[in-house]
């Protein structure tokens, strides 16, 4: 049997935390169960998921479409967006079927790749090893969710270029029906012979538009400077969180009084410490405070304040009276003032 085989390679860097990857979660299930009660699906394909944050990993194997299960979403530190693609080409190596003399191999792989930061890591030598050797033999949909992405970067690896400009939960439930549309067009055409070129559903309806890279400046340097995501634990439960804020930019409310180079306050958000630690690349830069507005409460136990750092240099929650003590490094005290203007943050590449 042919197999059309699709791979979701997903960001799933800090970010990404809070309601993008919980879209990203809900899409999947709805793709997957959508595609299940299609016959030319069933018959042709066959999912898998490949994560990608500072590190890669397969979630999910080359699953054929009956039995496939959609995983969990860890999140990371860092978009290593050419150790995303590394992962793919090792899997296509070891998964994909070619065609020989004898007997024809898989239908081209579809590959869908969600991503809403700029990499942070050197993906030069994994995009030529893609060019030379998978481009031509693969349909590579690149989606931008939000526009932070910078283009410039995707272009380098596809034509097949997207924009979805809003990402409220209608906006993604709608991209998601769009995402299994094309996947039900392209199962058919195959099926029937006609082609293994992917077929795109229209994006009429959507807020979903193909991008014209000649409208878009260079590419950014590490760290994504789209966003600002800082790492704090819970001092009652132990668990870690992140805080994230986002860029303000010409259309921000708090454009006034923060200026172009701050951050607002998106939200706090707890995750899994040791997946986190699994999928992050290690490396963290610096921010001053003053560049952030905006302190969440504790999303574990509901500490009035978020973020206060230790004399340790990590970032915890603190009840406003009585004394508190560190979870990182178990030093005890009251709530007090930094001396000076502000100090600095350690944050992940985004």
């Amino acid at each position: 049997m042919r197999r059309l085989p699709i791979y979701f390679l997903v960001d799933v860097s800090e970010s990404m935390v809070g309601e993008p990857i919980e879209q990203v979660q809900s899409g999947m299930r709805t793709i997957i169960q959508t595609l299940r009660v299609d016959p030319y699906a069933l018959e042709t394909v066959f999912v898998s998921i490949i994560a990608f944050a500072g590190k890669a990993k397969v979630l999910s194997p080359l699953t054929e479409l009956y039995k496939f299960y959609p995983p969990i979403f860890p999140i990371g530190g860092g978009t290593s967006l050419g150790k995303g693609l590394e992962a793919l080409m090792d899997d296509m190596d070891r998964n994909i079927q070619k065609t020989t003399l004898d007997t024809k191999g898989d239908w081209k792989p579809i590959i869908f790749l969600f991503t809403d930061g700029n990499p942070t890591d050197d993906y030069a030598a994994a995009f030529r090893r893609w060019n030379e050797k998978y481009r031509s033999h693969c349909n590579l949909v690149a989606i931008s969710i939000g526009d932070n992405v910078n283009v410039l970067t995707l272009a380098q690896i596809t034509d097949e270029i997207l924009l979805l400009k809003e990402t409220d939960a209608e906006s993604f439930s709608k991209f998601f029906k769009w995402v299994t549309a094309s996947i039900q067009t392209t199962s058919m055409s195959v099926s029937e012979q006609y082609s293994d070129d992917i077929k795109l559903a229209p994006t009429s309806g959507i807020n979903l538009e193909k991008v014209d890279v000649r409208e878009y400046p260079a590419a950014a340097a590490a760290p994504d400077e789209n966003f600002a995501v800082l790492q704090a634990r819970c001092q009652n439960t132990g668990r870690d969180y992140l805080i994230k804020y986002s860029r303000c930019n010409h259309k921000g409310e708090l454009l006034e009084t923060i200026g172009r180079s701050g951050f607002r306050l998106v939200g706090a958000y707890p995750i899994d410490s040791a997946e986190y630690a699994a999928m992050s690349a290690g490396e963290q830069v610096k921010i001053h405070s003053t560049e952030l507005r905006g302190v969440p409460s504790c999303p574990c136990c509901g500490n009035q304040i978020g973020a206060v750092m230790c004399e340790c240099g990590k970032l915890f929650c603190v009840s406003p009276e009585g004394v508190n003590k560190c979870p990182w490094c178990g030093m005890e005290g009251t709530l007090g003032r930094a001396d000076g203007d502000g100090f600095d943050l350690s944050r992940g590449l985004g």
